[in-house]
């Protein structure tokens, strides 16, 4: 066993405290009124009542599917007259563990589990019936730990699963600390990235087909120490630090002699630390003004491990021409009235009409960002 890594008991226990901290209260009035937005731009709710709502995937036949943790369901949310409201909410799946995961391909509906991913068939037409899943693959490690999963196909047709370490901090091995990739139908998993505490969350740059992915920084070192991370993949197979190095400059406390931040791969932009940045994706739409177009939204979670809070919002890395960071910026922000959180974005997905819905997992609603115009 690597040395410092908890025991089942220890991380159970954890995860059960963790669970019991955030877990979501009753949502009440959905005060989208508090969210502030650039000018020209509005905030709606596009669907309410869905539990612990997660990462979202989209389906051409208009129908919205949601992942959830705590829940352990898979939501299926309608929209066939295209209004941008949910004609309904219904359970896809049920009693699965921390199916945070959902990617949509060719008509079916792939789900991740801690260590399993399955596949609905004929989803579109079948979300009403909980239809039984195929086992697509068993993999993956059984630790609850960062076991969660934000999946996604890539432009090589292959689906991509990140394996976050089962711990704060600690020495890994195998699939732990990584982000793979494999077949649609299975396979062997293939390390894509190592030295990756928990991406849950990562796209493709629209122009240059390269992987991004956000990386939640370790605990108990500080309040702004160390920071979160977005994470740029030019080459398959490099070490992003994890566990001796954070933020590219910050060498862990207790893994620190364990290698040096010059051999680990630099993170594109340093995020707010302990922001807990999940979900991101590049703008592909046209809705938003043209200065929007290929840039990042990441949905940040909010802190725990912080005197003060911070994240809870949406917020945007603008690139230059070459697709280097030029900024980082909040977007989105109003679900922290000082210290009280009334919601949790977890997502973030371009819509077809190009705007952007929210996921939140603390107030069970998606969100719909639209662009209005202005002066």
């Amino acid at each position: 066993m690597p040395r410092g890594r908890p025991s089942r008991w220890t991380t159970a226990a954890l995860i059960g405290a963790l669970a019991l901290s955030c877990a979501p209260r009753a949502a009440g009035s959905l005060r989208t009124d508090l969210v502030r937005l650039p000018p020209g731009f509005r905030i709606e709710v596009f669907a309410s009542g869905v539990a612990n709502a997660r990462q979202m995937a989209w389906s051409p036949q208009g129908v919205l599917y949601v992942g959830s943790r705590e829940a352990g369901t898979v939501h299926a949310l309608p929209d066939r007259d295209g209004d941008w409201r949910a004609d309904g909410v219904h359970v896809v799946a049920e009693g699965l563990e921390q199916p945070s995961g959902v990617a949509w391909r060719e008509g079916a509906l792939w789900v991740a589990e801690i260590s399993r991913v399955l596949r609905f068939d004929g989803i579109d037409e079948r979300y009403a019936e909980s239809p039984e899943p195929v086992l697509v693959s068993d993999a993956f490690p059984d630790d609850a730990h960062h076991g969660w999963k934000f999946i996604a196909f890539g432009p090589d047709g292959r689906l991509y699963v990140p394996v976050g370490a089962p711990c704060n901090v600690c020495e890994t091995e195998g699939l732990f600390g990584t982000i793979t990739r494999m077949d649609p139908d299975g396979g062997t998993p293939e390390v894509v990235a190592r030295g990756v505490r928990n991406s849950v969350g990562f796209d493709w740059h629209p122009q240059t087909g390269e992987l991004w992915f956000t990386d939640n920084g370790r605990d108990r070192m500080g309040d702004d120490v160390p920071p979160d991370e977005l994470n740029r993949v030019a080459e398959p197979g490099r070490h992003y630090g994890f566990p001796f190095c954070h933020g590219g400059d910050v060498p862990d406390p207790e893994y620190g002699d364990r290698g040096s931040c010059d051999e680990a791969v630099p993170p594109a932009q340093k995020l707010g630390p302990h922001v807990a940045a999940i979900g991101m994706r590049f703008y592909t739409g046209d809705q938003f003004p043209a200065e929007y177009r290929n840039q990042i939204f990441i949905a940040e979670h909010g802190s725990w491990n912080r005197s003060e809070k911070i994240g809870y919002r949406v917020t945007l890395v603008r690139l230059d021409p070459a697709g280097t960071p030029v900024s980082y910026e909040p977007f989105a922000e109003g679900w922290l009235q000082g210290e009280e959180a009334w919601g949790r974005p977890a997502d973030v997905l371009v819509a077809p009409d190009g705007s952007l819905l929210v996921a939140d997992d603390f107030a069970d609603a998606i969100y719909r960002i639209v662009y209005e115009g202005g002066d």
